[in-house]
Order: C-alpha cells, then structure tokens, then sequence
C-alpha cells in the first residue's frame, strides 16, 4: 500500500515538474520604429538563453518569441530588450541605453523634434 502511494506521489510529481512548456509562444509590446530596431530587438532576444525563435513586427511592434520555460521567462527576455534601448510595457530602457541607439530609431515623443525628418 504505501508503495502504491509512493509511486503515485512520484508520477504526479514528475508530471507537475514537467508541466513546465518546451516550445512557450508569447507575444507582447515593445517600441521600436525601423529594421535596424528590429534586427536588435530579435538579437537581445535570441542572446537569452533558452528562446528559440524572435520576430518583432514593425507595425505592430508586437515581438514573437518561442521560449523554453525551463531556461527563461518573459521577464528575462524584456530585461535584455530593455539594456539595448527598446521599451516594453512593463520595463523601460535607462536613458543611456535609449540614447545608444541609432538617432533614426528613437521612439520617445519627447524626442520627436530631434532633427529626423518626420511626415506630416
């Protein structure tokens, strides 16, 4: 009997432990403007260990990642957007990592007059 019990504590266990998701897809926001913002969105996303696949929409500035939940979270990846200058809903990049960015690439309206030519 206690081994019956035992064995059963161990499979729900082992199942639990395993609920975590191999191939995670999560979408969110990140600011950005042009294609040099998005070849280093996905880069700063791709060097987390443990994501798999980044795509970030100009349009939409919606990012796309594949993760693996047992090697990162989506903290961690916004944590790594953020040290390269691109914002997200939930962290905001310091001004020194917002201003090593490409002048053509700032996103913040408080920048909006900072010479770039601007369609009206």
């Amino acid at each position: 009997m206690k081994t019956t019990i035992l064995s059963i504590a161990m499979v729900f266990i082992a199942v639990l432990t395993y609920a975590q998701d191999k191939n995670k897809k999560l979408t969110f926001d990140v600011n950005g403007k042009c294609a040099m913002c998005k070849e280093r969105i996905e880069k700063a996303a791709l060097n987390v260990k443990g994501v798999k696949y980044a795509n970030w929409d100009i349009p939409s500035h919606q990012l796309s990642v594949i993760m693996d939940e047992r090697k990162t979270d989506a903290m961690k990846i916004k944590t790594a957007i953020v040290a390269v200058g691109h914002d997200t809903k939930e962290l905001k990049a310091t001004e020194e990592a917002y201003n090593s960015v490409h002048p053509c690439c700032r996103y913040r309206e408080d920048n909006s007059d900072d010479g770039a030519t601007h369609k009206m």
